[in-house]
């Protein structure tokens, strides 16, 4: 067993090579930095000091000058030669090393995968004898019958090897979905594949290999078995969409990029099967040339061929251009499977054409005293309608120096909407000259400007009408006293007519005059009351009563103006004062004798109002039951001297303003005299007794019987 040992580890010491190298594309030009970037190493058992594993190829396209490296694992260097080498002898190494190149020209990573196919290097979760030799296999993909074929073979390599061991295959390809893809001679140890591959769906299988005796009991391994499946060339190459759109500004630089095309291969990418190639196979219109366009055959960038002055949109037969775009794999070889896809590429504008008038003159008229659009400036624009290239912006730079005039972009037409904002006076200016200036929503390229073309003049013929009178002032503010005699002069309307050039006549008539107090002169306007005026009444708002009055001239047609008249009525003291409230309630048993506080109200104004004198009316008698204090200038407390049984009592007042001549109302309060329990109160429905001298005593006396 020692001696086949020994020949095994001095046969695996050597197995250690650079199984595969995965490139990240090929170009003609030199890239720095590591021309392979993924590098596997299969090997078995220890590595010895200064061995080479493999060789890396870096490239810094300065002749590699003072390149250093830097490996993750300290046991390994770089050599001179490029070669990976340990430092020194050791057992195993990560699964995964990174190298790092540096030089003054490049600074690149590569990655090297170790894999140990005994698990010498490795801890193993299994019990392995290291007599079993499973080296890795490949298969290609879609062989056909007869199966099954042969792929490989397992060995074992020991003195002690009899011939009841059998050789057992198990995991996902085996005795594991998908079930019995391959099998195992029991005696030899052969692998074979059973049925056809597709290494799109599964690239690689990982199965593990050991021995037994008849019984089942493990003799060798597990060991890993790493199958892998050759790729061939049978996926077509396929872009995600079947039509692409792109866009292009005209009058781009030759070599502008407008897109860029992707296909998938599904196939291997580390081989030719997925290395794709662009070509265009056809342009569609092919005018002004069958060559507009190209595309990187290796990056798939579709880019302008066309100068600059033929790119111009408003010059060509369309623009819209549909491209033909095949990929093919296989490095675009003639045995290479393509795929098809459409580019449609758009031409877009820029501003390169000035807006320009269709005449230098405008001519319209409108009437005086009107508003609105008067006419519609057209204007010829080559860019493209859907963009600010396009559309209008319209200014007035002379001849409106009152704004009387605005203009506006139609959205559908582009055309300027001309419009009087301020009705245009006839007898002031019957002719306006206007000149108007267009621009675009965007700027003008830098070697376009904008030209004489660009300006246009709008000549406005002011029409005359017949204008109706206008009031001065409007409104008229006057101020009069309420109550004066009817026929009192109140204003005289002034109402001119703004035809100046015409001599005509004025007629005056109240138009709206809400509670009728006045009446106007038809020839002079002169406005008197034909009623008296009230400053009390509802139709006198914070004391102002507003009467509108209509001014008709004699034009043909006759014309009419309407003007205001606001009349501040000043106060006059006629309106008697009254108290409120006018009830209150006291118990019959109360110990306050106050009865209630009322207050005087008066509609007129100051100094018409308060401060008011309240007393008790003159009646004799009243001062023996009730009194009557002041309480401030407006309010008074009532009270009982003595108290009174339940009954409803009418207590005369007098109340009196400080108008000059003051006015005096005699006035009651009903005092009502209830029985209280509970908080409650208990008050007489009956109808109420006057406080005369005659029912007090009688009231007086009865109290006293009761007592």
């Amino acid at each position: 067993m020692e001696i086949g040992v020994r020949i095994l580890l001095a046969f695996l010491v050597h197995q250690a090579a650079c199984v595969g190298g995965q490139e990240d594309g090929s170009h003609e030009d030199c890239v720095p930095g590591f021309q392979v970037k993924h590098y596997r190493v299969v090997y078995s058992g220890p590595f010895q000091k200064g061995q080479p594993l493999i060789q890396v190829e870096f490239d810094d396209c300065a002749g590699n000058k003072d390149v250093t490296f830097e490996v993750s694992d300290p046991n390994f260097h770089v050599d001179r030669n490029l070669n990976l080498a340990p430092h020194r002898d050791t057992m195993n190494s990560a699964a995964v090393l990174f190298i790092r190149g540096v030089s003054a020209h490049a600074d690149d990573m590569a990655q090297v995968d170790f894999r140990d196919i005994l698990g010498l290097g490795h801890t193993l979760p299994y019990r392995s004898k290291r007599s079993l030799l499973v080296p890795p296999m490949i298969v290609t993909e879609n062989q056909r019958a007869p199966f099954p074929r042969l792929i490989g073979r397992s060995h074992v390599i020991s003195a002690q090897k009899s011939g009841n061991h059998i050789f057992r295959l198990k995991g996902p390809g085996a005795d594991q979905d998908p079930k019995g893809l391959f099998i195992i001679d029991i005696d030899t140890g052969e692998v074979s594949v059973s049925r056809s591959l597709d290494r799109e769906a599964i690239a690689s299988y990982e199965l593990e290999v050991s021995t037994t005796d008849f019984t089942g009991n493990v003799v060798d391994g597990p060991t890993l078995l790493q199958i892998t499946v050759i790729d061939q060339n049978d996926n077509r190459p396929i872009f995600r969409e079947t039509r692409y759109t792109g866009e292009v500004l005209e009058g781009s630089p030759t070599g502008t990029t407008v897109m860029t095309m992707t296909a998938f291969d599904a196939d291997d990418p580390a081989t030719d099967n997925a290395a794709l190639r662009y070509n265009i196979v056809r342009q569609s219109p092919d005018k002004p040339s069958p060559n507009m366009f190209y595309i990187d055959a290796e990056r798939g960038d579709i880019v302008t061929v066309i100068s600059p002055t033929l790119l111009d949109r408003e010059t060509l037969p369309t623009t819209t251009y549909e491209l033909e775009i095949v990929a093919k794999d296989m490095a675009g070889s003639e045995v290479g499977l393509t795929g098809t896809t459409t580019a449609t590429i758009t031409i877009t504008d820029k501003n390169d054409h000035a807006p320009e008038f269709t005449h230098p003159l405008f001519e319209a008229s409108v009437n005086e005293g009107s508003t609105g659009v008067v006419v519609n400036l057209t204007v010829d624009d080559r860019d493209d309608p859907a963009t600010g290239a396009w559309r209008a912006i319209y200014s007035i730079i002379n001849g409106d120096p009152t704004q009387s005039f605005e203009i506006q972009t139609n959205p559908d037409n582009n055309e300027g909407m001309l419009s009087v904002v301020k009705p245009l006076d006839y007898e002031a200016t019957a002719f306006h000259t206007l000149l108007i200036k267009v621009e675009n929503e965007d700027p003008l390229v830098p070697d376009v400007g904008y030209g004489p073309s660009s300006t246009a003049t709008v000549h406005v013929t002011v029409m005359d009408t017949n204008e109706g009178p206008v009031f001065f002032p409007d409104p008229l503010t006057v101020t009069r006293m309420e109550n004066i005699p009817v026929g009192s002069f109140v204003a005289s309307l002034n109402a001119t007519d703004p035809d100046i050039l015409e001599i005509q006549s004025i007629r005056y008539a109240v138009l709206r005059d809400p509670a009728g107090w006045l009446s106007v002169n038809p020839v002079k306007g002169t406005v008197n009351t034909s009623a008296s005026l009230d400053r009390e009444s509802p139709y006198v708002h914070e004391n102002k009563y507003t009467a509108v009055f209509i001014a008709t001239d004699n034009g043909s047609p006759p014309a009419t103006g309407t003007g205001t008249l606001v009349i501040n009525l000043e106060d006059y003291n006629d309106n008697v004062p009254y108290v409120v409230p006018s009830v209150a309630q006291v118990c019959e048993d109360a110990h306050d004798m106050n009865v209630a506080i009322v207050g005087g109200r008066d509609r007129d104004l100051p100094p018409n109002g308060a401060p008011f004198k309240i007393e008790l009316g003159k009646q004799p008698g009243l001062d023996k039951t009730w009194k009557v204090t002041r309480v401030n200038s407006t309010h008074s407390q009532i009270m009982l001297l003595h108290s009174l049984k339940k009954a409803n009592y009418q207590l005369p007042l007098l109340i009196t303003d400080s108008g000059v001549p003051p006015l005096s109302n005699n006035t009651e309060v009903k005092v009502r005299v209830c029985v209280c329990k509970k908080n409650k109160m208990f008050c007489s429905s009956a109808q109420s007794h006057r406080t005369t001298l005659l029912g007090l005593i009688a009231t007086l006396l009865l109290s006293l019987l009761c007592l």
